[in-house]
């Protein structure tokens, strides 16, 4: 059976720490989707990694990881990752592995993604310009070109040398690119990328099979989920439970757990409404919680929790359980809000808005809750949480009907609670 771990608002929850922490106990560990935009830092034995096409259970020297079909690979940061994590004293050797239906990224994806975000203007999405985009396009156009393609070098040459015309029909001399030196680059790749080649199809079911312990690790989340998510500000895969069925080749009936990963505060990065965005305590979070981002170094906005965000997620992830993260970053706050509903012209929705120009005009209903002054980081045990965060924590599960296993009051893998069974 199978445990997914998702993002629930729109990314940078602290997913990593939990699928660490679960991979004590797990043999294999799967990404489903997205590729090298998403970054979990994991702190492990002293030591602080930065994963972001890499599965985190690579951590667990007895988990084997892959790279999904659903997902997109830039093979030199897949290789980048690798050394960074190997010069660390990790070594993943014959534990991780890619699928051949997996899509590439190449440098070209790269270079049209920060064009096409200065096309957009002031209207931009505030990609990573990862080139995440621009592959999923040009899967979805049917050109992309797949892991397996790599391997018979005349069709992979002419699917590059194509891509790359067709871009330069676009761009002009805006694209400053040449196609020899990426082609160049991937005459050593198709040696040094084929051990890490498996038909994922048979991976998985060879897993389930043999009864193996499964974590699927989710990347980004539900809010940046292509259909789901704040859309057009989203990324470009399915970042919710269905990307995790249809980007690994798994049956939904072999799920067993769905833990939706939670921060005690809502962050987001990128452009896109965001109706409970604070400046000043904003700024509070931001620094204290130090929210920039893993891949991309940006600032993070910072504001109060939104359970409207966090049900609507509930909605169409199906959550099993909940991990709050970060509750030790809100220590010392005389007073928290959390969002309980949102207004329109005196009326309150019923749901999640789909459309951002409703979205962007909300009045967010706050219930507001005493703060606590004791701190919690580094605490071992619920019965030691001050009451006030208890009663916080109470509220979340009550409000959305789902239950909190897991809650994180600080940055190591031990710090983070394991909440007793109600």
């Amino acid at each position: 059976m199978a445990t997914v771990v998702l993002g629930s608002q729109w990314g940078d929850e602290g997913k990593g720490k939990l699928v660490d922490i679960l991979c004590e106990d797990i043999e294999v560990c799967a990404r489903s989707a997205g590729g090298n935009n998403a970054g979990h830092t994991i702190i492990a034995n002293g030591v602080s990694y930065d994963f972001h096409i890499l599965p985190s259970g690579l951590v667990n020297p007895k988990c084997t990881n892959l790279i999904g079909t659903g997902t997109v690979v830039h093979v030199p940061s897949f290789f980048a990752e690798l050394k960074a994590i190997q010069d660390k004293g990790l070594d993943s050797t014959d534990r991780i592995f890619i699928s051949d239906r997996a899509h590439l990224v190449f440098d070209l994806h790269q270079l049209v993604d920060g064009l096409e975000e200065v096309e957009l203007g002031a209207q931009n999405i505030g990609t990573t310009r990862k080139g995440i985009g621009p592959t999923y396009s040009t899967k979805a156009s049917r050109s992309g070109v797949r892991v397996y393609e790599l391997f018979d070098w005349p069709i992979f040459e002419k699917k590059l040398r194509l891509l790359a015309q067709g871009y330069k029909l676009r761009f002009g001399d805006l694209l400053s690119y040449n196609v020899e030196e990426e082609l160049s680059k991937y005459k050593v790749y198709y040696e040094t990328l084929r051990p890490y080649v498996v038909d994922a199809v048979l991976f998985m079911d060879m897993a389930f099979k043999a009864k193996k312990k499964i974590l699927v690790e989710g990347a980004n989340a539900l809010m940046l989920d292509i259909d789901y998510g704040t859309y057009p500000y989203v990324t470009s895969s399915n970042t919710g439970i269905g990307g995790a069925i249809t980007g690994l080749g798994i049956s939904p009936f072999k799920i067993q757990n769905i833990i939706g990963v939670v921060k005690a505060y809502t962050t987001r990065v990128g452009s896109g409404p965001f109706p409970t965005e604070q400046l000043n305590i904003g700024d509070h979070l931001q620094s204290v919680g130090r929210e920039w981002g893993v891949t991309t170094g940006r600032r993070r906005r910072c504001g109060w929790l939104d359970l409207v965000i966090l049900k609507y997620s509930t909605m169409v992830n199906h959550y099993t359980s909940l991990n709050v993260t970060k509750l030790d970053i809100l220590d010392g706050l005389k007073e928290l809000k959390v969002a309980v509903g949102y207004k329109v012209d005196g009326e309150e929705l019923p749901s999640f808005p789909a459309d951002l120009n409703i979205l962007a005009a909300v009045e967010p209903i706050y219930k507001t809750f005493p703060g606590w002054s004791t701190p919690t980081t580094g605490l071992t045990d619920w019965s030691q949480l001050p009451q006030e965060a208890k009663v916080y924590i109470n509220f979340i599960e009550t409000f959305i009907g789902v239950q909190v296993d897991y809650i994180g009051v600080g940055p190591g893998r031990e710090h983070m609670l394991k909440r007793p069974s109600s």
